[in-house]
């Protein structure tokens, strides 16, 4: 029996992040950013009003709010020679004591330094009272104050995010390079499904895996093509299997692992590169097939029927090799430490990966975790428990049982609301 990590670091030789591609910046939103984008042209492009209100010479009002030799207090009215828009394209100059009202954005007149906030004025329209003065630069974003020409805005490596978005329109980049999302392939095998458009006969289910195993792929950053329910004919399961491998990066099969219907599946698929079908020391999902089909060797993973453990076998072995496709740095998801508040038992020999609700006492805050389900084995085919779990508990192999208030290991699953 191979151990989880053995079969981790096999999965993980396998990821290929796909090549890059140059994408609108309205679609690299979290994507892992492929250059160096260098910016050309200083952001601001030129000395613009921060805040609406006035521009002035400095040097006309700082001296606004004192006294006088005579303890008279000093105030200052300006004309109000123009009005200044953002967006304006008319260059405009002051001259010695002039003001000019000017909007948040709008470019600076020549000679004007600072601008006065409206709240330090009494907001006339022609002539403006100064009731407090402002020094050189007050309120002015200067000409390349955030990005001077030959800076990287957004470095190779950078996961995109709002603000990277944000910052490449800003110095004029309509298109990135970046990392792309694998494409993923899910298909489901079994001469008992059916699609959820149909209703099932004696002896039929619903095709549950192809639906639930899309939307973690979707989860973990892919681009999936939910395939559906595919024949076992060798023929046609083959022709399937080789249109899915030539157009994606990952292709996961459930339902072929166990069975006779699943060694006429490895039949076929060993005609299209390595496959191999091991028993790894998990549970649930300890039977699990993975291998490099194609002439690209691309990574085809066989997942069980039940889908409880085909979701839990995605999310210890596929996911991360996704995270990995997508140049992620920590490809597993995080792992915190919980005090447990009820019994768990464990499969000897095997690491469990047993779905739980994780919990925070909001005295102490130590994290704490009740599992679901019941004893190994007895409650594995309840999806309704992993609908609910919001963590999976991870029991070491070595461990049989585990007491109330113990301290285990917690992986998060992605928050739900």
């Amino acid at each position: 029996m191979r151990s989880v990590e053995e079969q981790q670091a096999r999965v993980g030789a396998a990821a290929v992040a796909p090549r890059p591609v140059r994408v609108a910046i309205a679609e690299s939103q979290g994507l892992m950013c492929a250059e160096e984008v260098v910016t050309e042209r200083p952001l601001p492009g030129f000395d613009q009003a921060a805040i609406d209100g006035y521009a002035v010479r400095s040097v006309d009002v700082v001296a606004v709010g004192g006294t006088d030799d005579d303890g008279v207090s000093r105030e200052v009215s300006l004309p109000v020679v123009g009005h200044v828009d953002a967006g304006a394209r008319t260059p405009s100059r002051l001259q010695p004591r002039q003001a000019a009202r000017v909007q948040t954005g709008a470019p600076m007149p020549t000679l004007a330094d600072a601008v006065l906030p409206l709240r330090w004025t009494d907001g006339g329209q022609s002539r403006v009272r100064v009731l407090r003065g402002v020094r050189s630069g007050a309120y002015v974003r200067r000409t390349g104050d955030d990005v001077q020409p030959g800076d990287v805005a957004v470095r190779a490596g950078t996961i995109i995010g709002a603000a990277q978005v944000g910052l490449l329109a800003a110095v004029g980049r309509d298109r990135v390079l970046v990392h792309p999302r694998p494409r993923m392939s899910v298909l489901s095998v079994g001469g008992e499904l059916v699609d959820v458009s149909r209703t099932p006969g004696n002896g039929q289910v619903y095709d549950v895996n192809s639906y639930a195993l899309a939307a973690a792929g979707r989860d973990a950053g892919a681009e999936v093509n939910r395939v559906g329910i595919v024949s076992a004919d060798p023929g046609e399961l083959r022709e399937v299997v080789e249109g899915q491998i030539s157009r994606s990066e990952v292709v996961v099969i459930a339902g072929a692992v166990g069975g006779a219907a699943a060694e006429s599946v490895r039949s076929v698929l060993s005609g299209l590169g390595e496959m191999e079908v091991v028993r790894v020391a998990m549970h649930p999902g300890s039977v699990q097939g993975f291998g490099q089909l194609g002439r690209d060797g691309v990574p085809v993973f066989l997942l069980p029927a039940n889908p409880v453990s085909a979701l839990v076998v995605f999310e210890v072995m596929v996911r991360p090799l996704i995270r990995m496709s997508l140049g992620k740095r920590q490809p597993m998801r995080r792992v915190i430490q919980a005090r447990t508040l009820a019994p768990i038992s464990s499969v000897a020999g095997r690491k469990g990966y047993l779905r739980g609700q994780l919990m925070r006492d909001q005295d102490t805050g130590e994290y704490l975790v009740q599992a679901l389900g019941g004893t190994p084995g007895a409650s594995s085919h309840l999806l309704a428990t992993l609908a609910e779990a919001n963590c999976l508990v991870i029991v070491p192999s070595e461990a049989e049982q585990i007491r109330i208030g113990e301290v285990v290991d917690v992986a998060f699953l992605a928050q739900r609301g």
